[in-house]
């Protein structure tokens, strides 16, 4: 088959152990990002198979409609970036492993990275001494201090175990599924969700985007939090009410934020609000940007070509697909 993997920046996929996978196959990977869809048509022109990373390119039916050789889209995690109804019309199975019993530990680990950066001004540290300064401040101490997640999920629960080991306080809020999945684990959850927010000295969001999670994070929501507090986000930048977070932040509540995710990406962009606020930590969407991460994300990734291949599609997120292939 011919397959395109596109966005990877900087060649890693075919030095991981698991793209012998694809060994027999015609494969093409491209280094740079590209949105524009005339660029994207004649790229995949005859493209069969397209391995996405996570949702770097957006795949709409304008594109969709000009690619008829197109057969399968495999990828993982979650999918807002794809024209899933389109891709059913067309005749395309779009396959995406959700990954629900495989801990990100490299997005657990980043969210604690943040923390750290955030808590102790870091980047801000770091900055003063290569001016020619000393320290620039007074940072915080982590231990005895309560950390707030939303999402009781298997990227938060991970982030949780390191809050533990710094000594802190952690309660959990979620969907109401997730509080009781939360309960049954004896896990803390705060007593409202106006508590979780003004009691929490960290908020930390691991919360899927959907539909119906878009904008769950108000400006509500900020504004119950401490002048004291730190909100980080590693998981989706649409989660936030438009333009809460810059205006909260501008209000004092909370008084720092670490986000590795924004609303439009790749940001090249330097007078983002974000990156030019001196209580902000910024770092360009790389939570899940590790070669074991990798290797883990693109061995899913490619068994669902390979079981494509063999006639057993796997991990389908648009099963009609199927059933209209089998009627004709």
């Amino acid at each position: 088959m011919n397959i395109t993997i596109l966005d990877d920046y900087f060649d890693t996929i075919r030095r991981l152990p698991c793209f012998e996978k694809l060994d027999g196959h015609d494969v093409t990977v491209w280094n740079d990002h590209v949105q524009d869809v005339d660029a994207l048509a004649e790229r995949l022109a005859d493209t069969e198979v397209l391995v996405l990373i996570r949702e770097r390119t957006k795949i709409r039916k304008n594109l969709l409609e000009r690619l008829p050789n197109l057969k399968l889209i495999s990828q993982r995690s979650v999918y807002p970036h794809i024209d899933i109804d389109d891709c059913t019309r067309l005749g395309i199975v779009v396959s995406s492993d959700q990954h629900t019993g495989t801990p990100s530990h490299a997005t657990a680990e980043m969210t604690w990275g943040l923390i750290l950066a955030a808590m102790r001004d870091i980047p801000g540290q770091m900055a003063s001494l290569r001016a020619g300064q000393w320290q620039r401040g007074v940072g915080r101490t982590l231990r005895g201090k309560v950390l707030g997640l939303y999402g009781y999920g298997r990227i938060g629960r991970a982030v949780a175990e390191y809050g533990h080991a710094f000594g802190m306080e952690v309660r959990f809020w979620s969907s109401e599924a997730g509080r009781e999945r939360a309960r049954a684990d004896g896990a803390r959850l705060a007593e409202s969700r106006e508590a979780f927010f003004a009691e929490s000295d960290v908020v930390s969001l691991h919360v899927r985007l959907y539909p119906a999670t878009r904008g769950l994070i108000t400006a509500q929501d900020l504004d119950r939090m401490k002048e004291t507090a730190l909100l980080v986000n590693t998981s989706r930048a649409p989660l936030i009410e438009p333009g809460a977070l810059v205006a909260a932040l501008e209000a004092g509540r909370p008084d720092l934020a670490a986000v590795d995710v924004y609303e439009d990406e790749p940001v090249h962009d330097t007078d983002h609000p974000l990156l030019n606020m001196e209580n902000v930590v910024c770092t360009p969407h790389i939570g899940y940007v590790t070669e074991e991460e990798y290797e883990l994300q693109f061995t899913d990734i490619f068994d669902q070509i390979l079981a494509y291949a063999a006639g057993e599609p796997s991990n389908v997120v648009n099963p009609d697909v199927l059933e209209s292939a089998q009627r004709r």
